[in-house]
């Protein structure tokens, strides 16, 4: 994809400080961390969506993340880590190329749990819960 910067970077047109290749998967520090070693891991191919990943590809991707948790959190000394996708504009993707937040966390960071991240909490009704139950296991 021409305007894509993550593409530029796996195809070496712009630089990045990457810290782990695969056949598939490139993984590289976040140039606006939110933590030391924040680190991106995107396919090297361009998809703007994580339905969009064939097998082959989804599970390079996220058994590079599998990999590269434990080793980002040792290499900055952290206390534990949040993994996140934003999946969409309204997931808050800025890029759209399908891209894995390593961010390390230390205690006492100052930072909130993965559930901060949406916002107002449904107040959903056991109806509700089962409509989207059945919606999902179809």
């Amino acid at each position: 994809m021409p305007d894509c910067i993550f593409c530029a970077i796996a195809g070496g047109d712009i630089p990045g400080r990457i810290v782990h290749e695969t056949e598939h998967s490139l993984a590289f520090l976040d140039v606006n961390p939110l933590a030391p070693g924040h680190t991106l891991v995107i396919p090297k191919d361009h998809y703007a969506r994580l339905h969009e990943l064939p097998d082959e590809i989804s599970a390079d991707l996220f058994s590079t993340v599998d990999e590269l948790v434990p080793r980002v959190e040792d290499a900055v000394d952290a206390d534990g880590s949040n993994v996140g996708i934003n999946n969409g504009p309204a997931a808050g993707q800025e890029v759209e190329h399908v891209h894995v937040h390593i961010v390390p966390r230390f205690e006492d960071d100052g930072g909130n749990p993965i559930h901060a991240v949406a916002g107002d909490i449904p107040d959903l009704s056991d109806d509700e819960l089962d409509d989207i139950e059945s919606a999902i296991a179809e």
